[in-house]
Formats: C-alpha cells, structure tokens, sequence
C-alpha cells in the first residue's frame, strides 16, 4: 500500500532510505513540517477513503470555546495576551476502537517498519504505540462549517494523514518557529491571531494520501473552516517515546465521551500528549 520505491519502507538503513530520512530530518529543521507526497498509492486512495468514510459515523463531537494555549477561558491575563483571543473549536474524533484493523490506517499505524521510519525521521531512536485502546489510532473529522482554530500541541511530534478532502475550506495553515522554548513571543502569535498580515503564514492543500510530519509544539497551527457538503477526515497516528501511555480519564472524555476501565485504573503520566 506504502509506494516503496519513493519511501523504501522495506529497506532500513539503505542509502535511498537515509536520502528520504536526511530531507525529512532537514525540512523538519527548518520549518518543523514535512509531507511525503502520495505516501499511499493513488490506486488506493479512493480504498483509504471509503474505509474511513462510514467511520464518521461513530465520531464524538463537541463544540469548545477555546484559546491557542488550551488554557481555562476566564484565566486572568493582560489586556494584549493573546490568550485572551477565543475561538470555536468544532474537530470531533472516533476512536480507535471503531477502527478496523483490517484498514489501511490500522495496518500503517501497527507496522514496525513505519513505526521505525517515523522515529528516524524525527531523528528518534524508538517510537511505541499507545497502550490505549480508544487513543494512540484516530479519525479527526471537521464537518462542514467547522474549524480547528490556532493552536500549538502539547506533543512534539505528530503524524497524520488526510484521508478525505473537503469541499472547500480544510487548509492546514502554520506558522514555523513563532515560539521557542524559551520565548513565548506573544507579539508575532498576536498578529497571526488578529489576522493582520504582519507574520508569514504557511498553507499546505494537503492530499489524500499524503503522509504530514509535524512538530507543533513550537508552531502555531490551524485547519481553516471546511465549507461545502463533505467533511475533512484525517487519520492521526500518535506514538510515545515511552511504553504503555494510557490517556488520563479527564482528557479521554473529552476527546471520546467515554471511557474504560483502564482510564480509571491504569493510566500513565501524559495522557493529554495523545492528540494536541
């Protein structure tokens, strides 16, 4: 399903697979985002949305009042934080337990070869799926009049892949470097947030098929309103550098409206680096 002679999956430590690894490790560096272009072969991209497509059915949502930080609204903040700023967030998930694990974003999401490829292109040395069994494999799912709004994630890396495209609208949209780790640089998130032209904005039309690394921790990012009558779906495959995360009981309700048994008893520390 992987096109391998552009993405030589099957041929760890080759030197075309230390060619793909050397350019995603540099545009990462750069810009803290790299996309294989048709990771997925195109004779099977209609295959990747018609597996994902009934799964919309099964999807959670909620519609939150939120800021770019995820922090309580209300918070006491300076007059100019841009904090301050509040957006509508209407992206909804299904969980991977409605995942079949016969689909092609299962099988991906479960390959020890992809696992490895991801990891090397992040520049890491191991990556492990989540021991949880609503979390680690979702479907994110913007339905028609609906955004992601700006944000950063909580995770540092984040891998994903469009599996349908909407009408109209649907843009990922970033902005590389706005922070560091140690400069929040509220004055450049503002002027992205108030829309003033002032900062470069980056817009990806992403593609079915096409395989997105991400490092958002330091980059702001949002997914424009989908217009048109189709949502925009996209499976987000979420690794841990450590084995066995489970999601706290909290953070899985909100995503999926449910939890389970292990939620309760067994979680792990950092259950919320799951999905943003």
């Amino acid at each position: 399903m992987v096109d391998t002679d552009r993405y030589p999956l099957t041929e760890p430590g080759s030197p075309a697979w230390r060619k793909v690894v050397a350019n995603a490790r540099a545009e990462l560096a750069a810009f803290g985002c790299r996309v294989l272009a048709d990771f997925i072969r195109p004779e099977l991209h209609e295959v990747l949305r018609t597996e994902c497509a009934p799964l919309e059915a099964y999807t959670h949502a909620k519609i939150e009042k939120v800021n770019a930080y995820n922090t309580a609204i209300g918070e006491p903040l300076p007059e100019d934080h841009p904090g301050r700023t509040i957006m509508e967030r209407g992206n909804a998930f299904v969980a991977r337990d409605r995942i079949p694990a016969s689909s092609i974003i299962s099988k991906l999401y479960t390959s020890p070869l992809f696992q490895r490829f991801v990891a090397d292109c992040f520049g890491l040395p191991v990556l492990h799926e989540l021991a949880d069994p609503l979390a680690g494999l979702t479907l994110n799912v913007i339905a028609p009049g609906r955004a992601h709004p700006w944000h950063f994630d909580t995770n540092s890396y984040t891998v994903s892949m469009l599996t349908q495209a909407a009408d109209e609208g649907g843009i990922f949209e970033y902005c590389p470097n706005i922070r560091s780790a140690a400069d929040e640089n509220f004055p450049a998130v503002r002027a992205v947030l108030r829309e003033d032209g002032t900062h470069p904005v980056h817009r990806l039309r992403l593609r079915p098929g096409d395989l997105q690394l991400f490092q958002g921790r330091f980059a702001l990012h949002r997914v424009t309103k989908v217009g048109g009558g189709i949502a925009r779906h996209s499976a987000i495959f979420a690794y841990s550098e450590r084995p066995g995360v489970i999601g706290s009981a909290e953070r899985t309700r909100q995503l999926f409206g449910r939890v389970l048994p292990v939620h309760l008893h067994g979680r792990t520390d950092r259950g919320d680096e799951l999905l943003d």
